[in-house]
């Protein structure tokens, strides 16, 4: 009620919240709590548009490859990821041009649809993965999407919560 804004780090989580409150028959106010609910990275772009600055330096590794989550897609949160990767000085950012990881919360983790998760992860996202050299670092919000990552390339992705706090100055 007071304004507090309420930050999450997991998009399925946050952004399904955010996206249901309105069938939780929480009242009236419902419209203000999502208006106050944030990915990390929609706050942070949030307050650098207010003018908040950031103590950045450069990370040792040039190049970042970015895998979307699908709800962060879907709800258009993937420009606040851009904007506040541009923040890190002479880092390069490229994001993976893919659909879903495949693995859908526990949906990949089931064995009758285990199959069809490895499957949809090897279109696009595990190619992209695997063909990034060694000192690109990968980067995936999702908590699934970085298991799925992990499990079919063998690379340890990160949350850009973690590659923000490597950058602070």
């Amino acid at each position: 009620a007071d304004g507090t804004p309420v930050i999450g780090l997991e998009p399925s989580c946050l952004l399904a919240l955010r996206d249901e409150f309105y069938s939780l028959s929480l009242g009236p106010q419902v419209g203000d709590l999502g208006k106050q609910a944030f990915l990390l990275e929609e706050f942070l772009m949030r307050e650098g548009n207010k003018g908040m600055k950031l103590k950045l330096k450069a990370l040792p590794t040039k190049k970042v490859l970015v895998h979307g989550h699908c709800h962060q897609k879907a709800f258009g949160a993937m420009k606040s990821v851009r904007k506040v990767l541009g923040w890190i000085p002479d880092l390069e950012v490229e994001f993976i041009d893919a659909s879903c990881c495949g693995m859908s919360g526990s949906f990949g983790l089931e064995k009758e649809h285990a199959e069809a998760s490895r499957q949809m992860a090897e279109l696009a996202l595990l190619p992209a993965v695997r063909r990034a050299d060694e000192e690109t670092m990968v980067i995936a919000d999702g908590f699934s999407c970085r298991h799925q990552i992990r499990e079919g390339s063998g690379r340890e992705p990160v949350h850009v919560a973690m590659v923000l706090a490597r950058a602070l100055a």
